[in-house]
């Protein structure tokens, strides 16, 4: 699994740093939830998460306070042994200066939050669940259209950019072009990005590569988009049949989570763009509870009850 540096840690939570001198660049969170070491403070390490961000609260902080100075070293060096990433204590409150000199000793960073301790921990578990999600990268096109994250998918020179730029000439976005990173943060939610290298850019056969946030403004552009649904570009083929009333949805798999997925045929003359654009609208319409297969269906049956009972 990739990890997170201590150092990215800080600057994200806008945490103030006690330890400056300890090099926090090269300590990796590889953990995305954290732990209030209470039970550690009384003596009682049976299960210890250490790999986590340890987090000291008020609660905690009340209960050091009321230890014995022998029994608080005590406490401090054995939580600190083992080597945990790092020490955070929320609502401003200030390490002492044993526990900073303790820190120093065994290399662990000791922070500082203005934060209170319940967001703290909600922040840096909803980060961390992110930033060290399951992540894979997939060749295909993503763009936000009328808010709905859509993966469009397909052979190479099909013309997935050409509909994406198309799309955004319409006013939606684009989130990536050529490679998708997509990364599992729910068992319901896929997020996906674009490589840092190739972000906001688009290549087009026969133009070359064009700056998308440039030609376009930001407004075009976006970082990353959870995605809701696919589409599989393909060559027409004339002996195949093709689902055209889409009462049943298929689905396609990406890091075990299942997206809905529609195939389309690629002929001359077909606006990809707009297909796109009425598949997004249409699956909005689905989630909101109407379906327009499912009412033709009904009105089918309906016509064929009256002429029986005529």
């Amino acid at each position: 699994m990739h990890g997170v540096a201590i150092t990215d840690l800080i600057e994200k939570m806008n945490l103030r740093n006690m330890t400056p001198e300890i090099d926090a660049e090269k300590i990796v969170l590889s953990h995305p939830d954290v732990n209030r070491p209470a039970l550690q403070l009384t003596g009682f390490f049976d299960h210890f998460d250490s790999e986590r961000v340890q987090i000291i609260g008020y609660v905690e902080q009340e209960y050091i306070n009321q230890m014995s100075h022998e029994r608080k070293m005590e406490m401090y060096d054995k939580l600190l042994s083992y080597q945990i990433p790092c020490l955070v204590y929320s609502r401003s409150q200030n390490p002492d200066e044993d526990m900073l000199a303790l820190c120093n000793h065994y290399g662990i960073p000791c922070l500082v939050s203005d934060k209170t301790t319940s967001d703290l921990m909600a922040e840096v578990i909803r980060w961390l669940k992110v930033k060290l999600a399951p992540c894979i990268s997939i060749h295909g096109v993503l763009v936000d259209v009328f808010g709905e994250g859509v993966l469009i998918m397909g052979e190479s020179g099909i013309g997935k950019s050409e509909a994406a730029l198309e799309l955004i000439k319409r006013g939606h976005r684009l989130v990536t072009d050529d490679v998708v990173e997509i990364r599992k943060v729910s068992d319901d939610t896929i997020i996906g990005s674009a490589p840092e290298i190739t972000r906001h850019f688009i290549e087009l056969r026969g133009i070359g590569i064009i700056d998308v946030k440039t030609l376009f403004g930001v407004e075009s552009v976006k970082d990353t988009q959870a995605i809701d649904m696919v589409i599989k570009l393909e060559d027409w083929d004339k002996d195949k049949e093709y689902d055209r009333l889409g009462i049943e949805d298929n689905y396609t798999e990406f890091l075990g989570n299942q997206v809905v997925c529609h195939s389309i045929p690629v002929r001359p003359g077909r606006n990809l763009a707009i297909i796109v654009e009425s598949a997004a609208v249409n699956y909005r319409q689905k989630k909101m509870g109407y379906n327009a297969a499912q009412e033709l269906y009904n009105r089918v049956q309906a016509n064929l009850s009256r002429k029986q009972d005529d």
